[in-house]
């Protein structure tokens, strides 16, 4: 297996487990107001009196566990859908947004919280979706190593001469060496087949990215 297929399985995996522990977690909360308004069901029929307001509260808590599990579920359906077309136009705003929110649940373990900045116009680019989403997505692992607990990672999306640039800051712990470890052969290995390049100075990493693949 070559390193980008291994890398891509990775990425996969990872993105997959994060998303049924999202889902996982909006069934726990539905089946514990579920089993809430089933013991109030039980009171009523032994004749206890039940309280309508209370009822609507746990109808409104499971109403809102299923519009949040539907939005992980159509995000676990477009981040299964980017694999489709290997290179196509894509909005590298909206890519930025979406990947964010993939990692929100892993980020939040960290004590971190990620903010997106969209650009001021839409940009567009023709890339391999998939891959640029695996690069993102290690680009991003690196900022929550960096950027410290209890902190904000901002995701900044903007046009380039030549294409587009994002940039993930502020990076306040990076230590000397860094660039001797990051990019590893896995992000050199997708940079390469992206045409992309990434830079780390002045306390935030870049991520480059051409017009054209």
């Amino acid at each position: 297996m070559d390193i980008i297929a291994e890398t891509s399985l990775r990425f996969f995996g990872k993105m997959s487990a994060s998303i049924s522990h999202e889902i996982k977690n909006a069934l726990a909360v539905m089946n514990e107001n579920a089993g809430l308004l089933e013991d109030f069901t039980f009171m009523a029929e032994k004749g206890m009196p039940m309280d309508p307001e209370r009822v609507k509260v746990l109808a409104e808590k499971i109403m809102q566990q299923i519009q949040r599990a539907d939005g992980i579920i159509k995000n676990m359906n477009r981040f299964a859908h980017s694999a489709d077309e290997a290179v196509k136009s894509v909005d590298v705003g909206d890519m930025s947004d979406f990947v964010a929110r993939l990692y929100g649940r892993i980020a939040s373990g960290k004590g971190v919280t990620i903010k997106t900045k969209p650009p001021a116009i839409r940009i567009t680019i023709t890339t391999a979706p998939f891959l640029l989403e695996n690069l993102m997505g290690l680009c991003i692992d690196f900022a929550l190593n960096s950027v410290g607990s209890g902190k904000t990672l901002d995701i900044i999306t903007e046009e380039a001469e030549n294409g587009a640039c994002i940039r993930f800051s502020p990076l306040g712990n990076l230590s000397a060496g860094v660039t001797d470890i990051f990019p590893s052969e896995r992000e050199k290995s997708l940079m390469n087949e992206l045409k992309a390049r990434i830079i780390i100075d002045a306390g935030a990493l870049t991520l480059n990215l051409p017009k054209k693949q």
